[in-house]
């Protein structure tokens, strides 16, 4: 049989990463199988939809490579078939329509928690008699069709993440399959659908570990074969506690905007809950499909630490190629004032080893569109003095005045370095004293890239511009 698997989100916000994870793990599974990934919007929640959010999810999955098979399908335009398979599950005996009103279910949950007793359903409905169900019928009293639970047996299933399983069906209340307004609930929407997509593998949160004994009964109703179940680990904070946004950003579209790269998020989400057996760490889509296995995800709790995320982002930022870096970043903030400067290759190249997210160009190369504000006191070194400053940065502004600006523009990053030491060597300076206050001069910051590597970025007359800017602070 074809591995088939399926992402079903609600479309009731933003992606959250945690369902991101859950749709990595099932495209990769159908993937390994050389099956197919479909994408299901489960949208018969009316109350709960939220403008946007299908074109929002749709743009995640295929920003980060996961492209689904055949249509798009929308629960919601599947009304009338789960209506008709709700009815054949009456006409059977397997399902009976509840005329308990909201005000009496609010009541018995009330008086459950008191007793402190599982809240669920009595199964009052369950049991009318002819004449009490003619008399709501006639009377066009409002229904629900609920599913009648076996009241003996087990739920058993060999979930592919938790092993064995099994549980009583009766610990599980009578599931309301349709409601009132003649749309479905996810037990029977989900169920349904699965089933004519073929679906054979779901994979979604141990959240759901509770609803499968019910969902197991409805499939064993109808006669249909179930499909295997995997219950993925909790996604949680470095805390413990289920993640949340005192963590970090939990919306996709958060981490797409803040300058965060696919395969960063696509190679970080992963390893939450899944572990190769392998010390690499870095992982191409198609390695992954490979050597992705869904018996090697974790049963543990799978910490999200937004530190790990950025340090691999920062590493795949270091690996793309300069054109490419620049258009990304281009796409991402076309307001950006620095892409207007004719140095801005020279700037990208030192500066990018220094970026965590794409984002961080912004506040990282603000220094140089003007002139920094110079602190005299950050000017001169800790280990050297006034003096020295002073002499060390009038030497390197005349020996840099001394070459010609075409002669500049064909110097490399190490020629800047070996003039600034020919500078140390000559003058019997320390490093601290030219090194550091020329890096200040020309940055204004404590930390920036090396001299040399300003030296190439900017240009001649920026260059001792800034420099000249530093002696007068100190004069």
């Amino acid at each position: 049989m074809n591995t088939v698997t399926r992402f079903a989100p609600s479309p009731t916000g933003s992606l959250h990463v945690g369902g991101l994870r859950t749709a990595i793990f099932s495209y990769l599974w159908a993937r390994h199988n050389h099956g197919k990934f479909l994408l299901r919007i489960e949208d018969t929640d009316r109350e709960r939809l939220v403008p946007g959010s299908v074109k929002e999810i749709e743009n995640s999955l295929r920003w980060l490579g996961l492209e689904f098979d055949d249509e798009l399908i929308y629960q919601s335009e599947r009304k009338e078939i789960h209506q008709k398979y709700a009815e054949k599950l009456i006409k059977e005996g397997k399902a009976y329509k509840c005329y308990c009103t909201k005000e009496r279910l609010n009541k018995l949950r009330e008086e459950q928690l008191k007793k402190k007793l599982p809240p669920g359903y009595d199964k009052r409905c369950r049991n009318l008699s002819q004449k009490e169900m003619e008399s709501f019928e006639s009377s066009g009293k409002p229904y629900v069709i609920r599913f009648a639970m076996p009241e003996s047996g087990f739920a058993e299933w060999d979930d592919a993440v938790r092993g064995k399983m099994s549980v009583k069906y009766a610990l599980s209340d009578d599931q309301v399959l349709l409601k009132s307004s003649g749309w479905p609930t996810y037990f029977l929407a989900a169920t349904v659908d699965d089933h004519e997509a073929g679906v054979t593998d779901i994979i979604r949160g141990e959240e759901w570990l509770p609803s499968t004994p019910k969902n197991i009964a409805i499939y064993k109703a109808f006669g249909w074969n179930v499909p295997r179940f995997a219950h993925m680990p909790v996604t949680v904070g470095p805390s413990g506690k289920k993640l949340s946004k005192r963590d970090g950003d939990t919306a996709v579209s958060e981490y797409m905007a803040k300058g965060y790269l696919p395969e960063a998020l696509l190679n970080f989400l992963v390893f939450l809950g899944w572990n190769p057996k392998t010390t690499e760490e870095f992982f191409s889509k198609g390695e992954l499909i490979n050597i992705f296995d869904i018996k090697d995800i974790n049963k543990a709790p799978a910490v999200f630490d937004v530190n790990k995320l950025n340090w691999i982002n920062a590493h795949y930022i270091r690996s793309i190629p300069k054109d490419k870096l620049k258009m990304l970043i281009k796409n991402l903030i076309p307001s950006l004032k620095i892409l207007k400067l004719s140095n801005f290759n020279r700037i990208l190249d030192v500066e990018k080893i220094r970026l965590t997210r794409l984002t961080d160009i912004q506040e990282n190369t603000d220094f140089y569109l003007e002139n920094p504000k110079i602190n005299p006191n950050l000017l001169i070194f800790k280990k050297s003095t006034l003096e020295a400053t002073k002499m060390a940065l009038n030497a390197t502004y005349e020996t840099l005045d001394a070459i010609s600006n075409p002669k500049w523009k064909t110097m490399d990053i190490e020629d800047f370095n070996a003039i600034l030491a020919k500078i140390v060597a000559k003058n019997n300076f320390t490093n601290g004293d030219v090194f550091w206050p020329v890096r200040y001069a020309l940055s204004g910051l404590e930390k920036s890239a090396s001299p040399a590597e300003l030296l190439w970025a900017m240009d001649k007359d920026t260059s001792l511009t800034r420099i000249s800017i530093s002696l007068k602070v100190l004069n």
